[in-house]
């Protein structure tokens, strides 16, 4: 029987998913990135901005349905997993923070859409004065949210002093298979670069099945409803892949049905970093990099606030037992340099003059010479 058609916000995060693919894995080796992660962070940098700033963004997380809360509501429902009676529970964390120059004022409205995020919070951080220090805060705070899988997300000159906010995104994942493998062999695997010995999982259990249009998919379930998909082209990936997206993928899930399935699968770990801001502007988002016209009034009235770098790793391992991931993103803003040196230290010890003025016409309303005080 055919299965119900994707919802329209799940068929847009798809679109979504093949798209940011392309980019990530144009090199054809191993890849991996977190839909998830990216696509809360950038939603959020949405929510951020106005005017075309806003519709780039919009127009690739949802194809051009102006709401983006829908995509928000998918995400937030994704960000809970139930727990199975006899089993371990599984483990899903998220947090999602902005952390902001410690004298930056926040519009008061994208602070109350932050908190409606999971985990979602403001964290005040030295970026002018210490900009080190608030790169070490920062990768701290997505260290503990991967149990360490990600110990530095931003690499050293990543935040400097002209750095005002960064948008970050962190997630982690741990399910065990509700059919655990039993026995892991010895056996070929054929990559581009040649046949080698790898270590292949083998199990004969019920798994969802659908195979057409020269792709094989195989859904492995896992605790928490969380479920590991498979797709296996007939032919060499290279020559395939450009024919999968989120048509050929919903096409391929509504033909799945409950298979006895032999499985054999490589244990694997996959562990990537990629700079989004370099790859971004080829599926359409531009204006928030350009300092002149991006627009992110809706996160602070400071002008001008641009976008430096959008930062992404991404780690995912699979075993007899189950998977384990985790992933982050950072969306880094800045402004024009308002420190160009050192701090300097004034001690205001002896004799001096005051003069209390008009900030804008220049009246002087006081003018003080202090010697005693």
């Amino acid at each position: 029987m055919t299965k119900p058609k994707l919802r329209g916000p799940e068929r847009d995060h798809l679109r979504f998913c093949f798209a940011l693919h392309r980019i990530v894995a144009g090199d054809g080796g191993d890849s991996c990135f977190s839909p998830y992660s990216v696509a809360s962070a950038l939603g959020l940098t949405a929510q951020a901005a106005r005017g075309e700033t806003a519709d780039e963004l919009v127009r690739l997380l949802t194809g051009g349905d102006p709401d983006i809360a829908k995509q928000a509501e998918l995400l937030r429902a994704a960000a809970t997993l139930p727990e199975q009676s006899g089993r371990e529970a599984p483990v899903l964390e998220v947090a999602n923070t902005l952390w902001s120059a410690e004298e930056l004022e926040l519009e008061q409205d994208f602070v109350g859409e932050l908190a409606a995020w999971p985990r979602g919070e403001v964290k005040p951080a030295p970026f002018a004065t210490d900009p080190e220090r608030a790169r070490l805060m920062i990768n701290a705070e997505v260290a503990g949210t991967t149990h360490d899988l990600i110990p530095q997300l931003l690499p050293p000159g990543a935040v400097h002093r002209d750095t005002l906010a960064s948008l970050v995104n962190a997630l982690y994942l741990k399910s065990s298979w509700v059919h655990p493998f039993r026995r892991t062999e010895e056996a070929d695997f054929h990559s581009p670069s040649g046949t080698r010995r790898v270590p292949m999982m083998r199990q004969a259990e019920l798994h969802g099945y659908a195979a057409a249009n020269g792709w094989q998919l195989v859904e492995l379930g896992a605790v928490g409803r969380v479920s590991a998909i498979i797709l296996l082209p007939d032919q060499s990936l290279a020559e395939q892949e450009s024919s999968l997206d989120e048509s050929a993928f919903a096409n391929l899930l509504s033909r799945k049905a409950t298979r006895q399935v032999q499985l054999s699968m490589p244990k694997f770990r996959v562990d990537t970093r990629s700079t989004l801001g370099e790859l971004l502007p080829a599926l359409g988002v531009r204006t928030m990099f350009d300092r002149d016209a991006a627009d992110f009034t809706r996160l602070t009235p400071v002008r001008p606030v641009w976008v430096d770098n959008v930062v992404h790793q991404a780690v995912l391992r699979l075993d007899e037992e189950g998977l384990e991931g985790a992933a982050a993103t950072a969306v880094t803003m800045r402004t024009l340099s308002m420190i160009t040196a050192e701090p300097v230290e004034v001690v205001v010890d002896r004799p001096f003059l005051l003069l209390v003025r008009h900030a804008e016409a220049g009246v002087v309303y006081f003018f003080a010479r202090v010697v005693e005080p």
